[in-house]
């Protein structure tokens, strides 16, 4: 039976923090009662029957063992409001009570809550393939791992054959291809898997051109197993590394995740890697193409791209530079004495992946550079420590839920403990869950990274990151704008409660250095970037290779991250009124007047993070009135509050689909269904604009919708995925189902002065 490790670490780990936040699963064939194990099956059974209704996972299996470890005893019985009753203080209270207990049940004793973070259905198959051609595959992956991936596999492939770009997206050709091949990688036959699954996803991918057609990672992925040709991708020359450093185009200038993703690829392509041409390779170079693999043209599938995959179709100009370094460039660099520079870039760009694989204590930046990292240090030295350190950080990626064994980004531990301590504390019953609240401080204190990146780190394009919190564990070492505003906003809030209740407030100096990470992602225009200040020019995106994701080449402002900042910024400010007053109070001024202009004609704004527009309407909401904006003195607001109504749905509640990231235009779930995490949101956007004064009836509808909602144990529902990044791929934040309706109905008790 799998179980769940908190806190431990192993061989060949590093930690600055003794693995505060670590997560990860094991297999003990020992563990577990009869009646455990054959729950977990009823459990996996129940979502393989119900996979192409509810195509997420609930993270049963996690919340199965966290509650027998944190035992509780009864809880207030559910309450149920009619549609002609009041919503009562009790109803509220009870509602609350029973939500708060449960979700303490699910917290790990180390302060944070577990939680599935996966969706996309292009972050696993990387990890087999490189398994696969470094010969770890079962070594890493035991034969219960591999069951367990197979699973998920099987579970996720669509109705028609296909796998999509995430959980709940349409068949592309990346998602099939990549899958496929994983799933032949371990051992299944191409005509294996219940009613023809193999073959049914194999009809689906020549049906659609065969995988010449993948895009341009997927052509990568394939390359080096061997059943794709570099003759057949666009360049990708580590030479872009000994671009002078004040080029418009060096790497260092690009958004971190792209600049990480490839400078690894560019090591490999500089080497021009291909794995061994085993006979299951062989066999899948006839298995994936519609035509013999030795007739394909390859220079003409450089830029092919099935249209189920295109999101982002290249301008002309890049397909012009793309030809250019093909034709022209690729062929002088391989003479001599051209050469020599092909053999500095490699070694330069090996020094970066290093630099970035110590510093994050090899986790890198997430799932997609960490495999690439890892294949990068085996190619220069298959017996490195290096390799050995990947290899120990693998389980840190993987998460096991009912649907079978995952790849995660890379987790979400502060990002979900930061809002699941707001949530609690909105409620007023702080009192009452003194434990909760001692475990989750603590957590947040030991996850404040306390260090900039070693040496000479703007040299290694590399930000301040002394006094952030990273979106996982300390470990992890990248600065957030937003996850470092939303810890220092939970700080502040502790260092307001008695230690009796929640322990020692965290050192003032560490609070400082937060504010100066903050301050320092600020953009001339008054927004906020994520990771890193604005580097490069904007024109830079005409370049994006990725054809399925939009804006990644480049840093940009988030409503998120400035909406964040105000308020963390604003709290800071009351509490120490006396620390770089002018210089916040500037700040704030311009990233108020940010949010402002960024509002959408109909009152929406745009969520990068969270879909969608309820998501980024909720987040400038909250920036606008915690600096004293209200309903009657903030046009901003009045739109906000007439756009989310609007969109009421007429159970009382929100449903927003997932298309409305890529489309650019609010749109319903399917059936007009509601969805409590996006009701959550738009609830606490009308509280907190001030709705409630006007005309509260709206509000009570939704919080009708959320009370009558909660399951028996206190638990709410798992729903559709509520999390998105770069406008098309979407993350199932398996604990925003408790988080948020707990805040909202805090928020809402607190207005009526419940609490």
């Amino acid at each position: 039976m799998w179980k769940l490790k908190i806190a431990e670490g192993g061989p060949w780990l590093k930690s600055v923090n003794n693995h505060v936040g670590r997560q990860h699963w094991e297999f003990d064939k020992s563990a577990g009662t009869q009646e455990q194990r054959a729950h977990v099956e009823t459990l996996r059974e129940e979502f393989k029957k119900n996979r192409y209704r509810r195509k997420q996972s609930a993270d049963l299996l996690m919340r199965m063992q966290m509650r027998e470890e944190n035992p509780i005893g009864e809880i207030p019985q559910a309450v149920k409001v009619a549609e002609i009753e009041d919503i009562t203080e009790e109803a509220v209270t009870t509602t609350l009570r029973r939500a708060i207990s449960f979700f303490s049940t699910i917290q790990a004793h180390d302060g944070h809550w577990p939680a599935d973070i996966a969706g996309p259905l292009f972050f696993l198959p990387p990890f087999v393939i490189v398994l696969y051609i470094i010969g770890a595959l079962n070594t890493v992956f035991s034969e219960e791992h591999q069951k367990e991936i197979k699973r998920y596999i099987y579970n996720h492939q669509n109705e028609d054959g296909g796998w999509g770009l995430h959980l709940e997206g349409n068949s592309t050709v990346l998602g099939s291809g990549l899958n496929y091949i994983a799933l032949r990688l371990l051992r299944e036959g191409p005509d294996d898997g219940e009613d023809n699954a193999m073959a049914k996803g194999r009809k689906w991918i020549l049906d659609h051109g065969g995988v010449v057609g993948i895009p341009s990672w997927g052509k990568f992925w394939l390359t080096i197993l061997g059943v794709y040709e570099w003759d057949g991708c666009n360049p990708v020359p580590p030479e872009f590394w000994l671009v002078p450093k004040i080029s418009p185009i060096h790497p260092g200038k690009l958004l971190c995740y792209c600049r990480l993703v490839y400078m690894p690829m560019s090591y490999l392509y500089g080497k021009r890697y291909v794995g061994p041409i085993t006979e299951l390779v062989q066999s899948l170079r006839q298995e994936l193409y519609v035509e013999p693999y030795n007739n394909i043209a390859w220079n003409m599938a450089r830029n092919t791209c099935a249209k189920e995959d295109l999101y982002y179709p290249h301008p002309l100009v890049q397909d012009m530079l793309w030809g250019f370094l093909y034709h022209f460039v690729e062929p002088v660099l391989k003479c001599w004495p051209f050469s020599f520079l092909r053999k500095k870039a490699l070694k330069v760009a090996m020094e970066h992946v290093h630099y970035e694989d110590e510093n994050s204590r090899y986790f890198t930046i997430g799932c997609v550079e960490k495999v690439l990292c890892l294949m990068a240090c085996w190619v220069e030295d298959p017996n490195s420590e290096a390799y050995k350190f990947h290899l120990a950080r693998i389980p840190d990626y993987l998460w096991l839920a009912e649907d079978g064994l995952k790849i995660q980004s890379f987790g979400s531990q502060m990002w979900d403990a930061a809002f699941a301590i707001q949530a609690v504390l909105s409620s007023n019953l702080a009192n009452e869950y003194e434990q909760t609240l001692q475990k989750a401080h603590d957590f947040v204190k030991a996850s404040q990274v306390r260090e900039n990146p070693s040496g000479n780190f703007s040299n290694m394009y590399r930000h301040i990151s002394k006094g952030a919190w990273t979106f996982s564990i300390q470990d992890h070492g990248w600065q957030v704008s937003d996850l470092t505003a939303e810890g220092l906003k939970v700080a502040l809030l502790f260092s307001q409660m008695s230690p009796e209740l929640v322990g020692e407030k965290i050192e003032t100096e560490r609070l400082y250095d937060a504010v100066n990470v903050i301050l320092s992602l600020q953009s001339s225009n008054g927004g906020f970037s994520a990771w890193e200040p604005q580097r490069a020019f904007r024109w830079l995106e005409k370049f994006n290779p990725t054809e399925f994701f939009e804006d990644v080449l480049i840093e940009r402002e988030y409503v998120e991250c400035t909406s964040a900042a105000i308020q963390a910024l604003t709290l800071f400010k009351r509490l120490h009124p006396r620390h770089r007053a002018k210089e916040i109070e500037s700040c704030i001024s311009k990233a108020l007047h940010y949010i402002e202009e960024t509002q959408n004609p109909d009152g929406s704004w745009y969520g990068s993070w969270g879909i969608c527009f309820n998501y980024g309407t909720w987040f400038a909401v909250e920036g606008l009135t915690v600096c004293g904006r209200n309903y009657l003195n903030c046009a901003a607001l009045r739109k906000a509050c007439q756009f989310l109504l609007s969109k009421q749905l007429p159970d009382g509640g929100w449903g927003e689909s997932y298309l409305s990231s890529p489309n650019k235009v609010y749109m319903n779930l399917k059936g007009s269904r509601s969805n409590l995490v996006n009701t959550s949101w738009a609830l606490m956007a009308l509280i907190k604009a001030g709705q409630a004064d006007i005309d509260p009836t709206p509000i009570q509808r939704g919080v009708r919708l959320l009370i009558n909602s909660q399951l028996e144990d206190g638990d709410f529902p798992q729903q559709e995925l509520t999390g998105v990044f770069m406008k098309t791929c979407n993350l199932n934040y398996s604990l925003y189902r408790n988080i948020f309706p707990i805040w909202a109905l805090g928020v809402y008790r607190q207005k009526f002065q419940w609490a």
